[in-house]
């Protein structure tokens, strides 16, 4: 309140010097109202939940027993990862290839009626993820949080889901009336190895934003994007075109004539450069009648011009009309009072490294977070790249290491295989030898 105090008295001061123009008075208004209006819009916005990952979140997350007694539950590890903008920024990875990931942590329980929900966090796909999701739940009722699987209901699922190289999916699942329903949309998520934002917001109008790093990739409304409500529109399938319905664009001309004598210009005449040969015999050939040409003045068959219709009413198009099915629900954007948030995803690859957890209802402050996390973004960047570096060296190195082992293995094959030869040949010479010298043919008489 002090600052705010000397904020207005300073600015009210300056505005009020004799000598200060009528625009410049008028600007310092306007800035204290900017002030005062962002520190009303904040005092009226609520942060339900955010989680930075510092010391101390192992008290508020439990780590799920799901799929743990078949050998299958992967665990998290604290970690900033092996490239970080701000290396103390600490997030929890997955970790253990081919695992099923589950975590969850227990908020105040709230309800999104008549106000706007955020939901945004952060993720780094610091692996050749294969297959895997990266998405992130809001639970609500009760959920006891050492079962908490991939068979728990959820009110919201969001985030990114890749497998190979096509499926680059990002889910928008909402529940309704105990229903899950996927966004229509084919969102499409960020995979390469940086920390990106995703951010879901969704308003009591039922109209929704999706953003990745603080910047809006798409919106809609819940009524056309999901099929949960049938459409408040259908078209007239059983509507006909009326009889006066003109959706000729251009029709002839009704004013134009024929010219005269215009059906009478032939197609072809006689070639005007034609000579008669210098041989023709006429009473052996018969009379002499030079080729046919085309005709340059024969234009075709005579038709009008075309003319813009003065009657034309555009293409028919089927009408829609209320669907007599649909009955509205205004509370369509309400989810359940939301009571966790939860991770839980399978992952082929292990490494993705969630952080900056945030529920909120401003878009301004989850804008503000992104902002500051992506103030390290060039360091992070130029982690990654010295990252690469080395891991490229490495792979260098062990295909080095592997081409020498397998020529070593080749000259030694090589060797073997001459050592058996050399004893080959080596028997059969011995073997003919000895049969020589067993021949009838070569016993001495004496």
């Amino acid at each position: 309140m002090y600052n705010l105090l000397s904020i207005i008295s300073s600015a009210t001061a300056s505005s009020s010097e004799p000598n200060m123009a009528p625009q410049f008075r008028n600007k310092h208004i306007v800035q204290i109202l900017l002030v005062l209006f962002s520190l009303f819009s904040s005092s009226l916005a609520e942060i339900i939940f955010e989680e930075r990952f510092e010391d101390g979140w192992q008290s508020r997350w439990v780590k799920s027993d799901w799929k743990r007694s078949e050998g299958k539950a992967g665990s998290f590890k604290h970690t900033a990862g092996k490239w970080s903008g701000d290396p103390d920024d600490k997030g929890i990875q997955t970790s253990t290839d081919a695992r099923h990931f589950a975590i969850s942590a227990k908020i105040p329980e709230f309800s999104n009626k008549n106000r706007t929900l955020v939901l945004q966090y952060s993720i780094r796909f610091e692996q050749d993820i294969e297959c895997g999701g990266g998405y992130i739940k809001l639970l609500s009722g009760f959920v006891n949080q050492k079962k908490f699987g991939g068979d728990t209901p959820y009110s919201l699922m969001f985030g990114p889901d890749i497998c190979g190289s096509q499926t680059k999916k990002l889910h928008v699942i909402l529940s309704y009336q105990g229903q899950n329903y996927p966004i229509k949309k084919d969102l499409q998520c960020e995979t390469d190895k940086l920390t990106h934002f995703y951010t879901f917001i969704l308003r009591p109008d039922a109209t929704y934003s999706v953003l990745i790093d603080g910047r809006e990739r798409d919106s809609g409304s819940m009524y056309t994007d999901w099929d949960i409500l049938p459409p408040r529109k259908i078209k007239a399938v059983n509507a006909k075109k009326p009889e006066d319905w003109d959706d000729r664009e251009y029709i002839d001309d009704p004013n134009e004539v024929k010219p005269e004598g215009y059906d009478s210009i032939p197609r072809e005449i006689p070639d005007p450069k034609a000579k008669k040969p210098y041989d023709w015999d006429e009473e052996e050939d018969g009379i002499w009648k030079p080729p046919k040409v085309p005709n340059p003045a024969y234009k075709g068959p005579w038709k009008r011009k075309k003319i813009k219709n003065p009657n034309y009413k555009g293409k028919w198009k089927i009408p829609w009309i209320d669907n007599p099915e649909f009955e509205d629900d205004p509370d369509l954007y309400v989810l359940k009072p939301i009571k966790y948030v939860g991770i839980e995803i399978w992952q082929v690859k292990a490494g993705s490294v969630y952080d900056n957890i945030l529920i909120c209802d401003d878009p301004d402050y989850a804008k503000q977070i992104v902002n500051e996390v992506f103030a390290n973004r060039e360091a992070e960047k130029e982690a990654f790249e010295e990252a690469e570096k080395v891991r490229k060296a490495k792979e260098e190195e062990e295909s080095q290491r592997a081409r020498e082992e397998g020529e070593r293995r080749r000259r030694e094959r090589d060797n073997d295989r001459r050592h058996r030869h050399r004893d080959h040949y080596r028997d059969r010479y011995r073997k003919h030898r000895r049969d020589y010298l067993d021949d009838d043919y070569h016993v001495s008489f004496y």
